[in-house]
């Protein structure tokens, strides 16, 4: 595998270059705007694809050395992008309310993801010994936790690094990160502030098609960290997809019934 690559023409066609209205621009983003056009904000893709290419390598590297990456996005165009992003690397999540003290207070989240999966269990057993009453009452904490956590429950830990959709709604998490050391990735529109972001990627934060090329991208970067880093312990990626492959068809013949019978030939 190798870092995604993309070019300056499905930025174009993704609506990254399109900013907010001029009048509600954050003049800290004045040097990534190229000019406005019918009182919209335009972005200078031209600065906006190498910084994007800084972010994918941050995202790479980061995966490579065994890092986590935590995807944060929860506006309502960004959850099921963020969400599909990071499984499809086997990262994590938080597409829901960004739940205050989700980093600077992680003892007290474990405490949480540890209830959701003891209601898990619980219910998985059928929940017996349960009034309907009590057992309602656990679906709804059950739906909540998940809702909120279920992205999370298996980090272990705080992330190395965070990506983000729309720093001015994620301000929270960017805080908490800065307080942690943690290094920032995030798209930051006209509208936005860059401070706080290691890594800033100038683009419209709102469009569907936008949201779903940044997500696509950084997904695909960090699967190419977890690549390097079973080449660098070793394991032959390329025989291992080989011996997938020999163990799925084993398994199909194994499953497959017995040759039928030939009939006989005519005389």
């Amino acid at each position: 595998m190798a870092l995604p690559e993309f070019t300056l023409r499905q930025l174009l066609e993704a609506g990254v270059h399109f900013g907010h209205q001029t009048q509600r621009w954050n003049p800290r983003m004045g040097e990534y705007i190229y000019g406005d056009r019918n009182g919209i904000h335009i972005l200078d893709l031209t600065q906006t694809v190498p910084m994007l290419d800084q972010a994918l390598m941050a995202v790479r590297d980061t995966v490579a050395k065994g890092g986590r990456i935590l995807f944060v996005g929860t506006k309502r165009q960004a959850q099921k992008p963020i969400a599909d992003a990071a499984e499809r690397c086997a990262q994590y999540y938080m597409n829901h309310r960004w739940l205050g003290g989700t980093l600077t207070n992680w003892k007290t989240v474990s405490q949480s993801i540890d209830r959701l999966r003891a209601i898990d269990e619980q219910m998985a057993l059928g929940a017996e010994g349960l009034t309907k009453k009590e057992r309602l009452h656990m679906e709804r904490d059950q739906a909540k936790l998940q809702a909120s956590l279920g992205g999370i429950r298996e980090m272990g830990g705080i992330p190395d690094l965070l990506f983000v959709i729309d720093v001015k709604k994620e301000d929270l998490a960017i805080a908490e990160a800065k307080k942690l050391g943690i290094p920032v990735v995030a798209v930051v529109d006209t509208n936005c502030s860059p401070e706080g972001v290691d890594f800033v990627i100038p683009g419209n934060d709102d469009a569907a098609r936008a949201i779903a090329l940044y997500c696509d991208l950084i997904s695909r970067a960090a699967l190419d960290g977890m690549s390097a880093q079973m080449d660098a312990a070793g394991i032959d990626v390329g025989e291992m997809e080989e011996a997938l492959v020999e163990e799925a068809l084993e398994g199909a013949a194994e499953a497959a019934p017995e040759a039928v019978e030939e009939t006989p030939a005519e005389a």
